[in-house]
């Protein structure tokens, strides 16, 4: 018996994912649904919704499509080059969504506070990383500097590293 894949034109427009994105909003449609819309189309063999559904499947749903790359995706059948950087580029854009601060001074008070600031730019990182954290004297960020990237579990940072940072950002005059 052979399986027939189902075209989006022959799916009524209700059931379509950008129909049911525009009617009903994108917080109302799953993981596949958006994955669809990005994909674009399918293959002969499959439809954009099978397809949507091979690539969650492949990389155990979202947990590690935050850190995939072109190469991986087009190892999938019916990725290629073009599908694949549209996912790399709105997993990146997610990413920076993610990590865009409005312009209001973040406030630093305590050794939390200044973990908080980092966290959610740091938890993806694949090495360690040594971040200086300049403050005014009403204790807002006013600049964020990586003075020294570490190997995969270990930063060791000398004293001349940071104060070549320092000097930098006076230098600069970013105050």
């Amino acid at each position: 018996m052979e399986m027939t894949t189902i075209k989006m034109k022959e799916v009524p427009k209700e059931d379509r994912p950008r129909e049911r994105l525009l009617e009903h909003g994108p917080d109302h449609l799953s993981n596949q649904e958006l994955l669809a819309i990005l994909l674009g189309s399918g293959t002969q063999k499959e439809n954009v919704h099978q397809l949507a559904e091979k690539v969650l499947q492949h990389f155990e749903g979202l947990r590690m499509l935050k850190d995939v790359t072109v190469e991986e995706l087009t190892e999938i059948k019916g990725i290629g080059q073009v599908k694949g950087v549209n996912i790399l580029a709105a997993v990146e854009f997610g990413k920076r969504i993610q990590q865009f601060k409005e312009k209001e001074k973040y406030v630093i008070r305590s050794p939390e506070d200044g973990a908080n600031y980092l966290m959610e730019e740091m938890s993806s990182l694949k090495q360690e990383h040594f971040v200086s954290i300049f403050l005014n004297t009403k204790n807002q960020v006013i600049h964020r500097q990586t003075i020294f990237i570490g190997s995969l579990n270990a930063s060791i940072v000398h004293l001349c590293f940071i104060s070549v940072g320092i000097s930098t950002f006076i230098r600069l005059g970013k105050r």
